[in-house]
């Protein structure tokens, strides 16, 4: 690392913050530390932004060297002609480290604009002044209230932690992360990462206790090597997901124009991948579906699976994307055979795996609770159960859906094992798709993986396996 790593960790976990160059009239920097558990400063020299600075009860200095006190952050968002000074004062100032807002350096492809970058580069590291970005939104602590957007949560505990090239993507994965019920821990938006690179990150994540798994969104590496091998280390300890932006020759390209970074050959990252036992994403939907099921699910024991479906096309379906995802779907034992027998009388249901439970799971009757303690007895069963919930009716009557949830929290909390909701829209069963998405919401909440369709529930589970067996297998 470039830097020392208590350095850093005061900029990751700031007790206080300078904001050098906000405006209004929003004062977006500003406005995302109204929740910051510590001090909050201003500079600023444009006595008309001075005023609106004031009027948010925001002390303003026009200079970082007034600000009183130790500063472990600095959140710079001046024009680029003037981030010299500001890294000249906070070197000065002996701060923790900077977030750096201001964009237009390497990525621009300007000869002058790369040379700036250079020169602020060559500052930090002689100063070991930590320096995330440029181009980038900066830090997400989750427990100290240190926010780079308004939707992100501040609460204890934690998930997950996120680094991301990408502002937008960094802001996505958090927020999406949260809609799924899970707490983000931190997420840091390394732009072009010119001081500290991916590496010296996920370093820091890896040793991180709070964030028991990381989720990358990558366009580009700045040191191969020593990316490999801690990405191969880290793997070791906690799943790492890894999204690659860049794929595509006209990706590659957009990417040089984003973050100035290098994308290298697909083939070159599929074969880190499979050498690492990263978790791979191709987009922030399997991104998000593969955090879902690491956080919401037990750790699964096998490929084994039991399928619950609402009517016999959807039995199909569900099996066959499961089977592409090399689960197998077995037959049961004779003994859960005959005592499903006893009771499972619907007309035109199976009984056989996958279950046909047509209106058994919509009217919540015992059937449901019975199979899944039938199955909780199974022992072929070791990866868990992959169930469609019909949201119909659920907006009429929540106390159905809480039910059915009680009974599958129950088989996990028995067996250990994963359960994979799929709430479809429209259908049979399905439901309108306010209702259907206001009961995977209260799914989510109630730290269930819940997934839009089976496609991606059985994508999900499978790429949750497929890390776990390569953690055994290594």
């Amino acid at each position: 690392m470039s830097v020392a790593r208590d350095r850093l960790h005061r900029a990751l976990n700031p007790h206080s913050v300078v904001v050098v160059g906000d405006k209004g009239p929003g004062f977006q920097w500003l406005s995302n530390l109204s929740e910051f558990s510590g001090p909050v400063y201003s500079v600023q020299l444009d006595e008309k932004e001075i005023t609106g600075i004031e009027a948010k009860g925001i002390t303003n200095y026009r200079s970082l060297l007034d600000v009183p006190g130790d500063v472990d952050l600095v959140i710079c968002a001046v024009p680029r002609q003037v981030t010299p000074f500001v890294v000249g004062d906070a070197i000065k100032k002996g701060v923790g480290g900077i977030s750096m807002f201001t964009s237009g350096f390497a990525e621009t492809g300007e000869p002058q604009a790369a040379e700036l970058q250079a020169r602020l580069v060559a500052m930090c590291r002689e100063a070991g002044m930590p320096l995330v970005g440029p181009n980038c939104m900066g830090i997400y602590n989750r427990r100290l209230g240190v926010k780079f957007t308004a939707g992100q949560e501040k609460g204890e505990g934690g998930d997950i932690g996120i680094i991301s090239q990408s502002g937008t993507h960094g802001i996505g994965m958090s927020l999406g992360a949260q809609r799924a019920g899970i707490r983000v821990t931190r997420t840091i938006s390394i732009g072009n990462a010119a001081v500290l690179n991916e590496g010296d990150y996920l370093q820091y994540l890896r040793d991180d206790p709070d964030s028991p798994v990381i989720a990358m969104y990558l366009e580009g590496t700045r040191d191969g090597r020593r990316f490999f091998n801690l990405l191969k280390e880290t793997t070791k300890r906690k799943p790492v997901i890894l999204w690659r932006g860049g794929r595509t020759q006209a990706g590659a390209r957009a990417v040089r124009s984003h973050t100035g970074s290098l994308a290298a050959d697909d083939a070159v990252w599929e074969g880190l991948v499979r050498q690492t036992g990263a978790i791979p994403a191709h987009s922030i939907d399997e991104a998000l579906d593969a955090m879902a099921a690491l956080v919401h699910t037990d750790r699964p024991k096998g490929r084994r699976v039991a399928l619950i479906a609402m009517t016999g096309g959807q039995s199909v379906a569900i099996t066959d994307q499961f089977a592409r995802e090399a689960f197998e779907i077995p037959e049961l034992s004779t003994r859960s055979y005959e005592r499903l027998a006893e009771f499972f009388t619907i007309i035109g249901g199976s009984y056989r795996n996958p279950f046909d439970a047509a209106s058994t799971i919509g009217r919540e009757t015992d059937n449901l609770r019975k199979i899944l303690e039938i199955l909780a007895d199974e022992p072929i069963i070791d990866g868990g159960v992959g169930i469609e919930m019909g949201a119909r009716g659920f907006d009429q009557d929540p106390s159905r859906l809480n039910g059915q949830l009680d009974l599958l929290d129950a088989y996990r909390k028995k067996t250990g094992l994963p359960v994979i909701a799929m709430m479809p829209v429209g259908g049979a069963m399905g439901g309108d798709e306010a209702a259907v998405l206001a009961a995977r919401n209260a799914a989510a909440a109630r730290g269930f993986a819940v997934y839009p369709n089976f496609e991606r529930g059985a994508a999900a589970l499978g790429r949750v396996v497929k890390y776990y067996g390569w953690l055994a297998g290594r």
